[in-house]
């Protein structure tokens, strides 16, 4: 696979769904100490209800499949992660734009503005121990993977994104209600940068398919 087409998108968000739904209750489990107790119930009906949207119709390109994402998450998600990841799928969208199909550099410049997106909205900067703590390394990887296959640049992002991820457990968290926990947010993985290893994870998964 060399690019990333509408129909490629599509199976990538369902193929997300399914592991949301799939570990809804191990995202929970890692948001009960330091959050509301409802990341993976969020994710998970978030992304099926996307599932399902993208079921209804056909996309003409890239943004198509980004902007409908993005509408659902924000209508279907709870808390912070509706808002956030509707911004990842909507920033990812403007560069998308009029693309019938996304080439490495294209997806590097939609994951770049993702995480632009996201650090305006959230106010968070790598280290708060937020999704951005999984999202930033992973588009570092990216940038780095020019030049290789597709499927394997996007294994490297994943794979850097499930480091960041796992470098949230020793950290203090300064963002959303972990931070109202102080010392006592260390030693829990953040469960949105979990959530978006999996994210990630799912397209690298797909690519290599």
């Amino acid at each position: 696979m060399d690019v990333l087409s509408a129909a490629t998108l599509v199976t990538w968000i369902n193929r997300a769904a399914d592991v949301y739904e799939r570990e809804k209750a191990y995202l929970t489990e890692l948001d009960a100490p330091i959050g509301d107790s409802d990341h993976g119930e969020n994710m998970a009906r978030g992304f099926l209800a996307v599932k399902a949207k993208l079921a209804d119709q056909s996309f003409p390109d890239a943004a198509a499949v980004f902007k409908t994402a993005a509408m659902t998450l924000l209508s279907t998600v709870g808390g912070a992660s509706g808002p956030l990841y509707s911004t990842f799928f909507l920033s990812a969208a403007v560069k998308a734009a009029g693309k019938a199909e996304l080439t490495l550099a294209d997806w590097t410049a939609c994951l770049d503005a993702a995480l632009a997106g996201i650090v305006q909205r959230g106010k968070a900067a790598l280290g708060d121990k937020t999704m951005i703590d999984a999202l930033s390394p992973a588009a570092d990887a990216l940038r780095q993977a020019a030049g290789k296959p597709l499927a394997e640049a996007l294994a490297l992002s994943a794979a850097a994104a499930e480091t960041g991820m796992k470098a949230t457990i020793p950290l203090v968290a300064h963002k959303g209600r972990a931070s109202y926990l102080g010392d006592r947010s260390v030693g829990h993985q953040d469960p949105g940068a979990t959530s978006t290893h999996y994210l990630l994870k799912a397209l690298a998964d797909v690519a290599a398919a």
